[in-house]
C-alpha cells in the first residue's frame, strides 16, 4: 500500500459540518437510554449545594462521559471527542470538558457511592436487555481482585507508596461476572488509597458483588474466585450469607504445608494443560501438572468455632524447574514441587474444580482492558472524583460488553478495543430529508453487517408510509 497522490496534491480541510467519526455511539447510546441510565442517574445522583451548579443535570454529565469512555477517551480532555462535526445533530446534551470536570470535582465519596448503586442497576438493565451472561441461570463466577494503577502529580489524594518500592500508586478493587461461555463484566469497584491492604474492603465488596449477580439473572449457582489475599474468614462469612460458593487460593501457610506434605504419593493425577505456561523462575514452559485433594480441611482453625470453616482442599503441584533435576552424574533423590493450593466447596469434581478455578485468572483481562482505556490516566487530583471516573468505566464497559453481546457471537467475546474499531470508531456522513437523518457509513465497511444487526436492533427506523 502507498500514496497515489504526490505530496503536492493532497491538501485537508476541517471544514465538514456533516461529518462524525464516531456513528457507532449512535445504537450504543441508543442502549444506554433503553436500560434507563439517565434515570437512573437523575433519581440517585444527588449532588446539593455543589459550588458553581456542579450538581445541575447530573444526568446528562454521566451519560456524556460514558459516551466519551466508549468513543475511548481516556482523560478529561478528551471528552472533547463528542463535540466534533455533527454531533450535535445526533446528541442533544453534550457538556464540555471543563463542565465535566467540574463536576466530577464536586463528588464526595456519598455520592461516589450514588454513583455506584447506578452502575448496580444499569449492569442489571443491561443483562435484561441484551444475552450478556448466557447461561447464567445455572453457574456464574464472581471474581474478585484488586490492582494498582500509577499516578504521578505528588498532591493527588489517596496516592501513596505501597506494594511497589517508590512508585506511588492508587489501589482498586473490583469484582466481575462471567459465566463458563462468556467474558466478564464488572459487577461493581472500589477506589483505595495506595497502601490499602489487598483485603480491605474485600467482605463488603464480595457481598455486593453477589448480590448485584443476581439483580443481573445468576440465579444458579454462584462460585466466588478469588487470589490468596483474600483467604480470609470474612470473604468466605460472606459468601455463605449470600448462598455463595467459593474458590479461594490460599497460599502455603504453615497448616496447609502440614496438610499438603501428608498427601500420598498415590492420590496425585496426572493432568496436562491444553496451552503451556511459563515456569515464573526459569521462563520454562509447562504443560503437565498433578492434582490432588483433601476432602474435610478446617481453615482458620485457630479462630472460635463458628468462624472455622470445612471444605475441600485442592492443590495443584508442578516441577520446580528452577531446581535442577540432576548434580553431576547422580540422578535426584526425590522431585522438587512448586504447590499451589485453594480452598472451595464446589461441587464439581476435582479436575473440573481445579479447571474452573484457574480460570479465574480472566478477571485480568478486565483489569488490563481499563489501563489500556479509561484507566490510563485517573485525572484529578481528587480522590473521590477519580473514584467517580473508576464507576463510569465500569459503566462503559458493561455498555461496550452488551453492544458486542447484541452485535455478533463474535463481538460477544471481542475484546473492548476491537468493539471500539468494529462498530464505534466508523465515520459517518449526515444527510436530511423530510425531518430525518440518514447516516451514510463507508462502503465495504468489513463489520457492515455486525454494525447493521446492532443498529437494526436498537435503533430501529420508522416504517416506510404505506406499508402495513
Amino acid at each position: 500500500m502507498q500514496s497515489s497522490h504526490v505530496p503536492a496534491a493532497v491538501s485537508v480541510a476541517f471544514d465538514d459540518t456533516n461529518l462524525v467519526a464516531h456513528a457507532g455511539l449512535v445504537p450504543v447510546m441508543r442502549l444506554a437510554e433503553r436500560c434507563r441510565l439517565a434515570r437512573l442517574t437523575a433519581q440517585k445522583v444527588k449532588l446539593n449545594g455543589a459550588k458553581n451548579s456542579a450538581g445541575a443535570s447530573a444526568h446528562a454529565k454521566v451519560m456524556s462521559i460514558v459516551a466519551g469512555m466508549a468513543a475511548g477517551a481516556d482523560s478529561i480532555d478528551d471528552l472533547d471527542v463528542l463535540r466534533h462535526g455533527a454531533m450535535p445533530a445526533l446528541f442533544c446534551g453534550v457538556r464540555a470538558p471543563s463542565t465535566l470536570g467540574t463536576f466530577l470535582r464536586a463528588f464526595t465519596h456519598g455520592h461516589a457511592l450514588q454513583l455506584q448503586a447506578v452502575h448496580r442497576q444499569f449492569l442489571a438493565a443491561l443483562a435484561a436487555h441484551a444475552p450478556l451472561l448466557p447461561g447464567s441461570r445455572q453457574k456464574a463466577f464472581i471474581d474478585v481482585d484488586s490492582t494498582h494503577k500509577r499516578v504521578y502529580g505528588r498532591t493527588k489524594q489517596g496516592a501513596e507508596y505501597g506494594r511497589f518500592k517508590g512508585i506511588r500508586t492508587l489501589h482498586p478493587l473490583l469484582a466481575t461476572i462471567c459465566t463458563p461461555t462468556s467474558r466478564p463484566v464488572i459487577a461493581t469497584v472500589r477506589m483505595r488509597r495506595g497502601k490499602a491492604a489487598d483485603s480491605r474492603g474485600a467482605p463488603k465488596l464480595v457481598s455486593e458483588a453477589l448480590t448485584t449477580a443476581v439483580e443481573a439473572g445468576c440465579t444458579g449457582v454462584r462460585i466466588l474466585r478469588a487470589d490468596s489475599q483474600f483467604y480470609n474468614a470474612g470473604v468466605i462469612a460472606a459468601c455463605r450469607r449470600a448462598g455463595a460458593r467459593f474458590s479461594i487460593t490460599c497460599g502455603m501457610n504453615p497448616s496447609v504445608k502440614r496438610a499438603v506434605l501428608a498427601i500420598p504419593d498415590q492420590a496425585w493425577q496426572q493432568i496436562t494443560h491444553p496451552t503451556a505456561v511459563p515456569d515464573p523462575d526459569t521462563g520454562e514452559l509447562i504443560s503437565g501438572a498433578e492434582v490432588a485433594e483433601i476432602l474435610a480441611y478446617t481453615a482458620f482453625a485457630g479462630r472460635k468455632k463458628s468462624e472455622q470453616v470445612t471444605a475441600r482442599l485442592i492443590v495443584r503441584r508442578v516441577r520446580d524447574l528452577a531446581k535442577p533435576a540432576t548434580v553431576g552424574e547422580q540422578g535426584e533423590l526425590f522431585p522438587a514441587w512448586r504447590y499451589h493450593p485453594f480452598f472451595t466447596d464446589n461441587p464439581a469434581e476435582t479436575l473440573q474444580a481445579e479447571r474452573e478455578h484457574r480460570h479465574h485468572a480472566v478477571v485480568e483481562q478486565v483489569i488490563a482492558d481499563g489501563k489500556a482505556s479509561a484507566l490510563a490516566h485517573l485525572p484529578s487530583g481528587k480522590f473521590n472524583a477519580n473514584a467517580a471516573w473508576l464507576t463510569l468505566w465500569a459503566m462503559a464497559y458493561n455498555l461496550l460488553r452488551a453492544a458486542g453481546s447484541l452485535t455478533s457471537a463474535f463481538h460477544a467475546k471481542a475484546t473492548t478495543a476491537t468493539l471500539r474499531a468494529h462498530l464505534v470508531h466508523v465515520p459517518a456522513r449526515i444527510a436530511r430529508s423530510a425531518r430525518r437523518l440518514t447516516l451514510h457509513l463507508p462502503q465495504r465497511w468489513p463489520w457492515q453487517h455486525a454494525w447493521t444487526q446492532l443498529f437494526d436492533t436498537l435503533h430501529r427506523p420508522p416504517e416506510p408510509a404505506g406499508r402495513p
